[in-house]
């Protein structure tokens, strides 16, 4: 007679080593994030852009090893499809060194690295893991931020420094706006979805915790992002069970314009300046306005193709107009007072219609809506799953398993395609975007007729696996 042996706790490590050792890389792209970047990495890639290089190479070498069928039809379709308007523009460029070095950043943040996370996220458990992480890194990045503003350190504002930039410095005021946002739309999910009562109520603590640095970042953009994506989250998760996370949000909304400490009257003029773009713009505001025209006014010369890959700061001064500055001010968060070139318009939209012409804008706006319109599929074929299919734990009337995903998705690819409007790819945080775009790829590209054990493996078979695994 055979006799099992006692599984250790060096047994259990060793298995949950294992399992998330496919997903190491990804993990480690969005943790180097919490570094600050070395001064020679101004401008250029980073560590993190290094690593992400290093998550494709695992993607392959996992795939070959496995055996496994690379994509779908659809996400092959999905994913590929700005590589039309992204090599067109590189061969029309003015500067043929420029244009390889425009198509390889391009191909690594909206192909190469979104397809190896779809590629290595296998089941909603590593999606989840990834938004924990997307969380914890948030709270870093906050914390440093919210340090900043307190003491006085961080990059200048009006005078003072005290905006929150988190480790990104000065030369990336977005950097930490961006990752506080991301952060705060995957606590926001990982609050309406299913799971453990302390995982849920954890979440709302990370939200709450998340709204002060987002705050004190003084992004417009990124607090119109946020507000639209959460809002938004808090439509399709259902009213109901989103009421009193939207009670506490508006609470703690309350709090930070009016409260002691932080309601300070550099916020509120901020907050007030939003609906003073037309009326009294500030010179940021103008700044923004003037490169648009100048985006627009390059499109209109080369309708097609546009002026090819980092073809706006040289064509930016024959386009705009004198009320364009010279410069951003820089200073503080370590850094000496200087000006940076204003070398972008400021919307990922317009930036890729002068480059890339209406074929580059169509083909990646589209994959882009592809992505919406498949992750809000996803988010209704799990609503419609049977309480059966979701586990005899799901008491009637209770959101069904993998809302929490679904709503992850939906709302970074939201915050994303807002979020575009007032911004565009650039400076050490872009690389955690094309990793948000992977983890978007993956809810929204699953094939519901792969079978379970595929790269798009059905919902309803990552459901059955989770009710099996409780």
């Amino acid at each position: 007679m055979s006799h099992a042996l006692p599984v250790t706790p060096l047994d259990t490590l060793t298995a949950a080593l294992r399992r998330v050792l496919p997903l190491l890389p990804v993990v480690a792209v969005i943790a180097l994030l919490g570094l600050p970047p070395s001064p020679s990495d101004e401008g250029g890639a980073n560590i993190a852009d290094a690593v992400s290089g290093l998550l494709v190479v695992c993607c392959a070498i996992h795939l070959v090893r496995a055996r496994r069928r690379p994509l779908s039809v659809t996400a092959a379709l999905v994913l590929g499809l700005p590589v039309v308007g992204i090599a067109l523009s590189a061969a029309g460029a003015a500067d043929p060194g420029a244009g390889i070095t425009g198509l390889t950043r391009y191909l690594q943040i909206f192909v190469l690295v979104p397809a190896a996370v779809l590629l290595l996220v296998r089941d909603r458990r590593d999606f989840r893991l990834l938004a924990w992480s997307f969380v914890a890194l948030a709270l870093w990045q906050g914390a440093i931020g919210v340090r900043q503003y307190v003491t006085g350190t961080g990059a200048s504002y009006q005078g003072a420094d005290v905006r929150a930039v988190g480790t990104f410095g000065p030369t990336d005021v977005m950097g930490m706006a961006t990752v506080v946002a991301f952060g705060l739309v995957c606590a926001v999910a990982l609050a309406l979805g299913t799971g453990e009562a302390r995982q849920r109520s954890v979440a709302v603590l990370c939200a709450l915790a998340l709204l002060p640095p987002l705050a004190l970042s003084f992004s417009r953009g990124a607090w119109i992002a946020t507000a639209v994506a959460c809002g938004a989250q808090l439509v399709l998760a259902g009213l109901r069970r989103a009421v009193k996370v939207a009670a506490a949000l508006a609470a703690a909304g309350v709090i930070l314009v009016g409260g002691p400490g932080v309601g300070t009257a550099m916020l509120q003029e901020r907050i007030t300046s939003i609906t003073q773009v037309t009326d009294a713009p500030d010179q940021s505001v103008t700044d923004r306005y003037t490169m648009w025209a100048a985006a627009t006014d390059m499109w209109r010369e080369h309708p097609l193709t546009g002026v090819g890959l980092k073809g706006f700061p040289d064509n930016r001064d024959g386009h705009a107009s004198l009320a364009l500055s010279s410069g951003s001010d820089i200073s503080g968060a370590g850094a000496a007072f200087h000006k940076q070139p204003l070398l972008s318009p400021h919307n990922m939209y317009l930036l890729v219609l002068s480059e890339q012409g209406l074929i580059g804008l169509l083909a990646l706006a589209g994959s882009w809506l592809a992505l919406l319109v498949c992750a809000l599929r996803g988010l209704v074929r799990v609503r419609r799953t049977p309480a059966d299919a979701a586990g005899p734990g799901l008491a009637p009337g209770r959101t069904p398993q993998g809302t929490d995903c679904a709503l992850v998705a939906c709302g970074l690819i939201v915050w994303q395609l807002v979020d575009f409007v007032y911004a565009d790819i650039g400076g050490p945080s872009t690389v955690l975007t094309a990793v948000v775009f992977g983890v978007i790829g993956w809810w929204a590209l699953m094939d519901p007729s792969a079978p379970a054990g595929t790269v798009a493996s059905a919902p309803a078979a990552s459901v059955r696996e989770e009710a099996a695994a409780r």
